[in-house]
């Protein structure tokens, strides 16, 4: 499902000009991406706070959350065509306005460590580069339509942010050499041979790829299954001498 609404986007960003390549086809649907994933996330948070009997305090205000701007809903939950901007003043309100607010939080933020503060510094490097609203809509249609709830649907959205960075690497552009291959991760996993208990430190950690892949290697034991393991930041001494050794015989 991931995939090929991936694809369709793409087919989407092909048709405007100010996008030529594969890193420009990752840019502008990873701004997409990050807002609606960060709405869905405020959504469940909300939801969460409800259940305690708390008030949960939404980082995006009301006028620019994407089920206000990007993908309004009657109340019957179908899209409210409507309400939807679309064409020229789509274009005009995330360039204008959209844009703008995001980027202006990284000088409110109370510290570079906050939500805030990122979300300032991704929307103060990129720019919107789709020039008709009307393609802007398709797209932005297209990325409603997923869901990011369950584990085996943010694994599918990891597994393909890691073609986009390796296609990207194949075009000739920056930001490929941030891709390791999925047989290298396995590779350096089978000499590490995490174990229950021990602690694994990813110190580029992207896509998590060798988290992930660690994870998997536990997976036959019934501990593991159980799910009694956590994921770690900390990397146990003996992997770490394990790690040092394979990287000083590469090099």
């Amino acid at each position: 499902m991931f995939e090929q609404t991936f694809k369709n986007i793409d087919d989407v960003l092909w048709k405007e000009a100010g996008c030529a390549t594969e890193l420009d086809y990752t840019e502008q649907t990873s701004w997409i991406l990050f807002l609606k994933y960060l709405d869905d996330l405020e959504r469940a948070n909300e939801q969460r706070a409800e259940l305690h009997g708390k008030k949960y305090t939404f980082i995006i205000d009301r006028p620019h959350r994407w089920s206000v701007w990007a993908a309004p809903k009657k109340r019957d939950g179908t899209f409210d065509h409507d309400k939807a901007l679309t064409g020229d003043d789509l274009i005009d309100y995330v360039n204008r306005d959209l844009f703008p607010y995001l980027q202006s939080f990284r000088t409110r933020a109370e510290g570079s460590s906050t939500v805030e503060y990122k979300i300032g510094e991704i929307f103060g490097e990129i720019k919107n580069r789709f020039q008709s609203g009307y393609s802007l809509r398709d797209a932005l249609e297209l990325m409603d339509g997923l869901s990011f709830r369950s584990q085996d649907q943010k694994h599918e959205l990891s597994h393909i942010y890691e073609a986009k960075l390796k296609n990207m690497g194949n075009a000739g552009r920056n930001g490929g050499e941030y891709y390791t291959p999925r047989p290298l991760i396995r590779a350096m996993i089978k000499l590490v041979r995490p174990e229950i208990g021990q602690r694994i430190y990813d110190g580029a950690c992207g896509s998590a790829g060798f988290l992930c892949e660690a994870l998997t290697t536990c997976v036959p034991s019934r501990t593991c299954r159980q799910g009694t393991s956590k994921p770690f930041r900390r990397e146990h001494s003996s992997a770490k001498r394990r790690r040092a050794s394979l990287t000083s015989s590469q090099s």
